[in-house]
């Protein structure tokens, strides 16, 4: 039985995401000028930058600048990603981040070591001492998302259960120190869903945890993106993390093309709940410029179909 929502929240990844994986360094202003642009689609949440080692991920490295250059908008939440307390604290001293308590854990121990030189479970660690700080510096919880949800280059499947223990570890945690946790959600970092999967995996995370809203990061990285979303939204899932022009994916991934493992598309996914009745808040026609503004600062063809396409309201129209 399908259950499609009637709104679905996107929340920007592509300024970070997409930036992150691509090779040199692009003007500050032109990555300015795409969240600019952003700001002006009626998103409510985009993630601008991420607060880690910049020797790991040199494109990140003047991240504190990108925020001063931004025209932030009411309404919108300019948040960003850190993996440890030194990245939380840069966040925290950087004017215009909205800092919201989040962790990360891992459903592989291998790519665990690969992206954070850790265990899962020496993650687990890392996250107690994050609520901790959060806790002290009065920041609620906002998510906890578990990366390799689905499987992964380096360790292979990724049995459901894995993923979901330490979901249940996260709100555990957060309840024995008085955090509520509104939401977690299931990343597909490399490419591994599928809509069977993700119907699975949906479920068993919500009947571990009826209590709390249940988000995806996923990746197109196999083409298997928008029937993965398709298969969320029937089961009435929210909120979708996404990348503007399909943007993204992660460097430690071990994908052959780096940058052929990019988010869902923003765009794209956007078109698909419109055509279907889910409102989103969003201007179509806007976001699909601010996709064709991303291709000419990366100078080259991004994998945003819409963008390239155009929307049907001009044949509709006619």
């Amino acid at each position: 039985m399908s259950d499609l929502p009637s709104r679905v929240e996107f929340h920007e990844e592509g300024p970070r995401e997409g930036f992150q994986i691509e090779p040199g360094h692009f003007p500050l202003a032109q990555r300015a000028a795409l969240v600019d642009a952003l700001s002006e689609t009626g998103l409510t949440a985009i993630q601008v930058a991420s607060f880690v080692s910049p020797k790991a991920v040199p494109q990140m490295a003047d991240s504190e600048a990108l925020y001063a250059a931004i025209r932030r908008k009411p309404g919108i939440e300019y948040d960003a990603v850190w993996l440890n307390e030194r990245g939380f604290e840069r966040a925290l001293a950087c004017p215009g981040v909205d800092v919201t308590g989040k962790i990360a854990l891992y459903a592989s121990d291998a790519f665990a070591l690969r992206n954070n030189n850790c265990t899962s479970a020496q993650m687990r660690a890392r996250a107690e001492t994050m609520i901790d700080r959060y806790a002290h510096e009065g920041i609620g919880m906002e998510r906890a998302l578990v990366m390799a949800a689905f499987g992964c280059n380096f360790e292979g499947e990724i049995a459901p259960e894995r993923a979901v223990a330490e979901l249940v570890w996260a709100h555990q945690a957060c309840r024995e120190r008085g955090f509520p946790l509104p939401r977690v959600y299931l990343a597909d970092t490399m490419g591994w869903a599928n809509p069977q999967a993700v119907r699975r995996l949906v479920g068993m995370t919500r009947d571990a945890l009826p209590d709390v809203e249940v988000g995806l990061h996923l990746h197109d990285t196999r083409g298997l993106g928008p029937a993965n979303v398709l298969a969320a939204l029937e089961m009435g899932v929210t909120h979708f993390d996404s990348s503007v022009a399909g943007l993204g994916g992660c460097p430690f991934a071990g994908h052959g093309d780096l940058r052929g493992a990019g988010n869902i598309c923003t765009e794209d996914m956007v078109f698909l709940c419109h055509e279907m009745g889910i409102e989103t808040g969003i201007d179509l026609e806007a976001l699909v410029e601010a996709a064709r503004l991303a291709e000419r600062i990366i100078g080259r063809p991004l994998p945003g179909r819409l963008m390239h396409a155009g929307t049907l309201t001009s044949y509709r129209a006619a």
